[in-house]
Formats: structure tokens, C-alpha cells, sequence
């Protein structure tokens, strides 16, 4: 990835110090000071890979002073302000690098994160059981891509992830669905205070933010203030209040019009039995395809592995949503105003939250908004709706300049798009969320 900062001003502020840096950004407008977040983004990538590159030479070829440490990762922790954990970080991904020369390709123009280069290298490193060898470089070119450029999220590439254990599935529990590893620590301070620190499997995760999302929103006073509490005090105070309801028989709140519970989507296909072993249909010489398969997935957590989800539906509340060809919901209810508890759960289903792009707010924190208003005719069915969080719902809806800036355009596969002004895209080419699979652009 290739950023170039045109101004004069802007490139003197990415090279300079960044003692006084605030004062020379208020001189700049503010297209040159997103210039600046940029191309420091684009500089921080290109000085990482040089970092791991340097951490790895040394661990091949050490001195004296390296050697004195327990690893070239803790002589970086102890020469700079990492920690001993993000050095060691760094120092692993380099030596597994070494074994995987597109990754590092990739890495090295500055067009993979170090954390997604370490998810991809984990994968290639430990790959499903079920997959052969022959698989591998397929494998890898579908996650570099799905790691690649500015639209690339975790989400993004965890879901790629997903889809090819799914593939290669065997009966072996992915590690973010192994509850035998969960572990949860609570422990009184010397201060009479409590601290707590766990690491969880995904579905406990999503059970856990699930049975948080409506405690934990912002609430304004009485008087219409708004709330001036932090997001992580807000979550403090929800888990208080979970405890206390817990406490008093396990009342349950209300969170998106629905109590809290879990939500897993998956099509009935794969929700069926068992397909033919993938590594049967991939001894043929062939490009991978994955468009036919799905995984689970879950509003908080993300991907869930076809077998767990297999294994909650034995026991759960199935809720059925017709879709068409392109996985985009039917609908029959077009004279109501508001939108109905099943429209909302199709929504969900196709949206998987805020359809705004790059916007990755959780269903349970957006509002069902019709493209065309009610108003004016608009009527109340799926191509006529989307998911919007409460600030994008705002933005679409504001009467102070912003009006009219985004267009939302229902394309040819019944799926939002988004139109940006021509001041963000001079093309004004059609975008949807990138926590969908798919192109986020289109011409």
C-alpha cells in the first residue's frame, strides 16, 4: 500500500517531532490533517515491518548484549517501552516469517497489519488436519486478500478463517470455541478494590456482550443531559446491575426490543447434515471455492464453526428468514410503519449490524431506518430498510448540513449501498459494510 503525502506542510509534520506537533496541525485544514493520520498510519506499517525484519536478524545472528536476555524479544522489551509480551510477539512472527515469503512480501509493502500477518502465518503453521498439503498456497493467497488494504478488518479476516476450517473440517475444536481453556481471575487489591481478568471462548463472549449491550448504553438524565460516564464505566455498571439482577431471581432486561439471548445465523444448507469431506473434493486440481459455504456467525463474536452451531440448534429457538438468491431477505409486510420483530430479525440476518461503511456497531445498538421515509411513501419492507447505528442513523437523518451528502441505493443483490459525496469520492462508487463478506466497492 502506497501513500503519498503531496503537501509540503503535511510531510513536514510526518517527519518532524512530535514535540509542538499540535501546534503546527492547527494551521492545517482539515483534508491535510487527515492527509497527515494517513500517511503516519502508512509510516507506523512501513517502520513495523522494518522492526520484525531487524528483531529477526538479530535473533539469527546475536551479539553480546542480545545474548545476555532470555530471548531477542525480551532484550526489545527491555531497550524500548514494549513489554516483554509485545516483543516476543515480534520476534516469533519474524522467525515464522522466514518459512513464508508471500506473507512476508505482503508485510513488507506495507499492505498487511503485523497482527493479520500473525494470524495468517498462525493458520499456515497449524492448518486444519483435514487439509492437504496442495491446499496451502490457495489457502494463503484467499487470506492475504482478505487481509489486504484499507478495508481489511480482523472481522474480515477471522470470518476467511472460518470458512476454510469449515472447509477442511475435522473434528478437532478451533481454539476460540475451546471452553476448556476459559479462565477467569478475580482477585481483592490492597486497596480493598476487586480485579478481574479472563480469557473466554467465543460463545461465552457473545453471551456475556450480549447480556451487557442493553445495560451498558448510554443513559441521559432527567433532565436531558447526556451521560457523561466513559464506555468502560458504563460496562462496569452493567455488569454491577447483571449481578444484581442475577442476584434477584436472573430479571432479565430488554436489548434491541428482544430479551438479551444469543444469536447465531447460519444458512439452513449448512445448518443440514454433513456435506462430502472437503479434502475428497479438493484433490482435484482446482481453485478453492468457498462462495457456497458459510459458517456461523454471531453479532459480537463474529464466526462461529459450523459444528457449535450445529450443537445450539438442538436446543434453541429457530426463527426461519426467506431469502432470494443473492442471501437477501423477502418480505410481505409492506403497510405497517414500524418494523416488526420478524423484519428485524431479516435485518439482522442480512445487515449483521450498522450497514454504513466501515462502521462495525453491533445489531443490538442500531435502529431499523427506511431508505425512502414513511413519510413520503416509503414503504416497509426489506428493500426499503436498513440497519443504522444511532450516530449513522443521526448523520443520514440531520438537518444541519449533512442531508443529502450520503445517498443509500438498494443494488441488484437487495443489499444496501451506500453512495458517498464526490469531496470523499470523486467516483462516488457504491460501498456497503465491510463486516459482509464480498467487494465494498463497486464502480
Amino acid at each position: 500500500m502506497t501513500t503519498v503525502c503531496d503537501s509540503t506542510l503535511v510531510g513536514d509534520v510526518v517527519a518532524g517531532s512530535a514535540v509542538g506537533v499540535r501546534g503546527r496541525l492547527w494551521r492545517l485544514r482539515p483534508a491535510e490533517v487527515r492527509d497527515v493520520a494517513v500517511c503516519v498510519s502508512a509510516e507506523i506499517l512501513r517502520l513495523e515491518a522494518i522492526r520484525v525484519a531487524a528483531v529477526d536478524e538479530l535473533a539469527l545472528n546475536p551479539d553480546e548484549q542480545v545474548l545476555c536476555y532470555r530471548g531477542v524479544g525480551r532484550w526489545l522489551a527491555a531497550n524500548t517501552m514494549l513489554q516483554n509480551a509485545a516483543g516476543n510477539k515480534i520476534a516469533a512472527l519474524g522467525a515464522a516469517l522466514r518459512g513464508f515469503p508471500d506473507i512476508t512480501a505482503q508485510f513488507e509493502a506495507g499492505d498487511l497489519s503485523l497482527d493479520h500477518a500473525a494470524m495468517i502465518v498462525a493458520f499456515c503453521e497449524s492448518p486444519p488436519k483435514g487439509m492437504p498439503d496442495r491446499a496451502l498456497p490457495s489457502c494463503m493467497k484467499t487470506l492475504l486478500a482478505a487481509a489486504s488494504g484499507v478495508e481489511a478488518t480482523t472481522i474480515k479476516l477471522r470470518y476467511a478463517i472460518a470458512v476454510l476450517e469449515r472447509i477442511f473440517e475435522s473434528d478437532e475444536t478451533p481454539p476460540g470455541e475451546d471452553d476448556d481453556l476459559n479462565v477467569l481471575r478475580i482477585a481483592p487489591t490492597l486497596n480493598g478494590r476487586v480485579a478481574i481478568k479472563g480469557d473466554f471462548d467465543a460463545l461465552t463472549g457473545e453471551m456475556l456482550l450480549s447480556a451487557l449491550s442493553g445495560l451498558s448504553m448510554p443513559k441521559p438524565a432527567a433532565d436531558g443531559t447526556p451521560d457523561q460516564r466513559s464506555a468502560a464505566k458504563r460496562t462496569a455498571d452493567a455488569f454491577t446491575e447483571l449481578i444484581r439482577r442475577y442476584l434477584d431471581n436472573a430479571v432479565t432486561g430488554v436489548d434491541g426490543g428482544q430479551r438479551p439471548h444469543v444469536n447465531v445465523h447460519i444458512t439452513a444448507k449448512d445448518l443440514a447434515e454433513y456435506r462430502e469431506c472437503a479434502a475428497t473434493r479438493t484433490s482435484r486440481d482446482a481453485e478453492l471455492d468457498v462462495e457456497d459455504l458459510d459458517v456461523g456467525y454471531m453479532p459480537w463474536m463474529g464466526p462461529l464453526s459450523v459444528s457449535l452451531t450445529r450443537m445450539l440448534a438442538c436446543d434453541c429457538m429457530l426463527s426461519t428468514v426467506l431469502m432470494d438468491g443473492n442471501g437477501a431477505p423477502l418480505d410481505a409486510t409492506p403497510h405497517k410503519r414500524l418494523v416488526t420483530p420478524e423484519q428485524r430479525t431479516a435485518l439482522i440476518a442480512r445487515d449483521k449490524g450498522c450497514a454504513f461503511p466501515n462502521c462495525d456497531a453491533v445489531p443490538a445498538w442500531c435502529d431499523a431506518h427506511h431508505i425512502k421515509p414513511w413519510s413520503v411513501g416509503g414503504l416497509t419492507v426489506m428493500d426499503n430498510l436498513t440497519l443504522l447505528c444511532r450516530s449513522h442513523h443521526r448523520l443520514i437523518h440531520s438537518t444541519s448540513g449533512f442531508r443529502g451528502i450520503w445517498e443509500i441505493k438498494m443494488g441488484d443483490d437487495h443489499k444496501p449501498w451506500f453512495i458517498p459525496p464526490s469531496a470523499i469520492d470523486p467516483k462516488q462508487r457504491r460501498r456497503r459494510s465491510t463486516t459482509r463478506q464480498g467487494p465494498v466497492h463497486r464502480d
